[in-house]
């Protein structure tokens, strides 16, 4: 019985020692605040994100799934990229349309469609 005390008090003893230890008993004081996991590899801002950008995407895991702020950023980013594309398809689109409709209104000329001479022996 009294070896079993000893056991008991022994691992209270410990347990209390290491409990000391990691809340700031220590020499060095209390453990430094853990910074939050961010995200490595953001979106390339230097250059327009293209697929490979996005498929070596990786969000760093939080509590409960994705950090919602660096998923936030990137979809933001995203959203800006395609918004930008979708307006200079249409810009070039329009000035297609456009260059289409004056060629269709002025009279074609007559172009041949006969291979241009290489040389000066050709040409005779």
């Amino acid at each position: 019985m009294v070896m079993f005390l000893f056991l008991v008090v022994a691992l209270a003893v410990v347990v209390a020692a290491v409990t000391l230890a990691v809340v700031g008993g220590g020499e060095t004081g209390p453990l430094p605040e853990a910074a939050p996991e961010r995200l490595q590899d953001p979106l390339p801002l230097e250059r327009p994100v293209n697929r490979a950008d996005v498929e070596a995407l990786r969000f760093p895991l939080a509590a409960r799934g994705y950090r919602m702020g660096d998923v936030d950023d990137a979809l933001s980013r995203l959203g800006a990229e395609l918004a930008e594309r979708d307006a200079r398809i249409a810009d070039l689109e329009s000035a297609l349309a456009g260059a289409q409709a004056v060629t269709r209104g002025a009279p074609v000329s007559h172009v041949s469609m006969e291979k241009p001479a290489e040389g000066p022996e050709e040409q005779q």
